[in-house]
C-alpha cells in the first residue's frame, strides 16, 4: 500500500470513532549489530540522565508505534530505533499506541542506518514520519560508515539541517545538538558540551576533584618554601 493509499484509507475513518483500551507489546525484532544496541542504549542514558528531574517525556528504542486507526495491530505500525515524545507522562510502556496517548505520534526519532534498512529508512520511513507522524525533526545515523544526516519540518516538508563548524546538527525538539564523538552518536548542549552517561560524569566528577588535591598539595609546598605553615592559614 502507498502512502497515499494509506492517508486515503485513514480519511475514511470518521473521526468520532472510540476505541477501547488496548494492550499491545512492541514486536520489533532484535538489534542487527552489537553497534546498534550500544548506540541506541547510549543516547537512552544520556537524555534521561540530562532529563533526570521531567517527567514530561518519553523516550525508547527499538520499539512499536501502533497507529492503526481501527486499533489493529496488524497494520500501520512502524518501529523506530530511538525516539521521544514531548509532553506525555512519564512512565514504563509495552508499545506506543498513538490512540491511547491522546494521538500523539514523536517529536524526535533517529533511525540507526545498515545495508538492509538504509533504502527504507531514507525513503519510505522518511516520508511516513513526514507525512503521517508529522514528526518535527528526524535523524538517521550510520555507526560504521558515519554517514549522519537531520531534518526539520516546515510547512510540512522536511528540510535538510546544515552543520555548524564542530559538525553538529540542532534538534530543535529536544534542545540540543547531535554529533559525532568517538565513532558514536551522542548529545551536546547549546554551548557544546557533550552530554555524558552518569558514568562519564561521575569520571568527571572524581578528575576534578584529585585536580583540586593536586593543586592544594603543590600550593602547600609552595607555603612550606617561605617556612608558612598551611596548616596554620
Amino acid at each position: 500500500m502507498t502512502i497515499a493509499q494509506e492517508l486515503e484509507s485513514q480519511a475514511d475513518i470518521s473521526e468520532d470513532v472510540i476505541f477501547p483500551p488496548g494492550d499491545l507489546y512492541s514486536d520489533e525484532p532484535p538489534l542487527e549489530t552489537e553497534l546498534h544496541l550500544r548506540q541506541i542504549i547510549l543516547l537512552l542514558q544520556c537524555l534521561e540522565w540530562l532529563w533526570r528531574d521531567r517527567n514530561d517525556f518519553y523516550a525508547a528504542g527499538n520499539l512499536t508505534i501502533y497507529y492503526s486507526p481501527r486499533q489493529l495491530k496488524s497494520e500501520y505500525f512502524r518501529g523506530p530505533d530511538f525516539f521521544v515524545v514531548l509532553g506525555t507522562e512519564r512512565k514504563t510502556r509495552k508499545s506506543w499506541v498513538v490512540w491511547e496517548e491522546e494521538g500523539k505520534y514523536p517529536n524526535f526519532i533517529l533511525e540507526i542506518l545498515s545495508d538492509s534498512t538504509a533504502k527504507t529508512d531514507k525513503g519510505l520511513k522518511k516520508e511516513i514520519y513526514q507525512d503521517t507522524f508529522r514528526t518535527h525533526d528526524y535523524f538517521w545515523f550510520d555507526p560504521f560508515t558515519l554517514e549522519f544526516a537531520g531534518f526539520h519540518l516546515v510547512d510540512g516538508k522536511y528540510q535538510p539541517l546544515q552543520a555548524n563548524e564542530q559538525g553538529y546538527l540542532w534538534s530543535q525538539q529536544l534542545g540540543l545538538y547531535l554529533g559525532i564523538y568517538q565513532g558514536l552518536l551522542r548529545f551536546f548542549t547549546a554551548d557544546g558540551q557533550l552530554v555524558g552517561t552518569p558514568e562519564e560524569r561521575a569520571e568527571q566528577v572524581e578528575q576534578k576533584l584529585e585536580q583540586a588535591e593536586e593543586r592544594a598539595e603543590r600550593l602547600a609546598a609552595k607555603l612550606r618554601e617561605f617556612n608558612i605553615d598551611p596548616d596554620m592559614i
